[in-house]
C-alpha cells in the first residue's frame, strides 16, 4: 500500500493537534529551522500547509509549499484564500520539482520515510539539494530508522501506534495508525537504515549531516503529568536531521 492522502486529508489535519506533534515534532523542527528572517523557504510534503503558515508567520521572506496530494493542496489553498499569508503551493512529486538553487532553507515533515528503496531516497535527497542555494540547509523530521522493532512499545496513549512488516529489511513497510475523534486512519511508509540515509545525503551533495534526537518542549513537559513522555523518549519513533549543502 502506498498511502493516498486525498481521502484522509481532513483527518490528517486533525492529527496535527495531537500533543506529541505540537510538543515534539513542531518544537524540534522549528527549532532546527532557526531564524527565518529574510529566508526563502520551501516546505516539502507540506500537506495542508500547517508548517508553511507557521514558517511564514515566523518571518520567512517567502514560503513555497509542495505536496503530491491534490486533496492536501486543496486544503492548503483554501486556507491561503482565507488568510492571505502570501504562500505559494505547488502540486508535484518532490522528485519532479522545477526549482534549481532558489531556496535558503528546505523543511520537510515526514518526507524521506516514503522512499521505498535506496534509489528513491537518493532521488528525493538530490531534488532537495538541487532546490537549495550553495550553503542552504535542509531540516526534517522523519520516522526513525533507529527504532528496535523487536522491542518497540505501544505509543497508543500519544494517539498513534506503529508496526512493521517482517522481516525487518530495507523497504519493509511500516504502518502507522492514528486515532482522532473516535476514528482511525493508517499511513504507510518504509524502513531504510541510517547508513542508507547518510549515503543518500552525501551523494546528493550535502556536506554536513547531523542527526538530532527527539526532545519535548518546556511547554510539553509542563502540560503533562510526570512520566508521560517517558515511553516516547525512551524509544523515540521520530528523529530530526539537519543537512547543509
Amino acid at each position: 500500500m502506498t498511502t493516498d492522502y486525498d481521502p484522509i486529508a481532513e483527518q490528517y489535519k486533525l492529527s496535527k493537534q495531537q500533543p506529541w506533534r505540537l510538543y515534539v515534532e513542531a518544537f524540534g523542527l522549528l527549532e532546527l529551522a532557526g531564524d527565518l528572517a529574510g529566508k526563502r523557504v520551501i516546505d516539502l510534503a507540506c500537506g495542508e500547509g500547517f508548517y508553511s503558515r507557521i514558517l511564514k508567520h515566523r518571518g520567512a521572506a517567502s514560503v513555497t509549499g509542495v505536496d503530491s496530494s491534490q486533496g492536501m493542496i486543496d486544503l492548503a489553498q483554501r486556507q491561503e484564500a482565507e488568510q492571505q499569508a502570501g504562500i505559494e503551493y505547488l502540486l508535484s512529486d518532490i522528485r519532479e520539482m522545477p526549482y534549481r538553487e532558489e531556496f535558503d532553507l528546505a523543511v520537510a515533515a515526514w518526507l524521506l520515510n516514503y522512499a521505498q528503496d535506496a534509489e528513491q531516497l537518493q532521488q528525493m535527497c538530490r531534488a532537495v539539494a538541487d532546490c537549495l542555494v550553495p550553503g542552504g540547509r535542509f531540516v526534517t523530521v522523519n520516522s526513525s530508522p533507529l527504532v528496535d522493532w523487536d522491542k518497540v512499545p505501544s505509543y497508543r496513549k500519544y494517539g498513534f501506534d506503529a508496526k512493521i512488516t517482517r522481516p525487518v529489511k530495507p523497504g519493509a513497510p511500516i504502518t502507522w495508525t492514528f486515532y482522532v475523534e473516535n476514528d482511525a486512519f493508517d499511513l504507510e511508509n518504509y524502513f531504510l537504515s541510517r547508513e542508507t540515509h547518510d549515503e543518500a545525503f552525501r551523494a546528493a551533495g550535502f556536506r554536513e549531516i547531523v542527526w538530532h534526537p527527539a526532545r519535548v518542549s518546556p511547554a510539553g513537559t509542563s502540560a503533562e503529568e510526570a512520566g508521560y513522555w517517558d515511553t516516547f523518549l525512551d524509544d523515540p519513533p521520530a528523529v530530526f536531521i539537519e543537512c547543509r549543502k
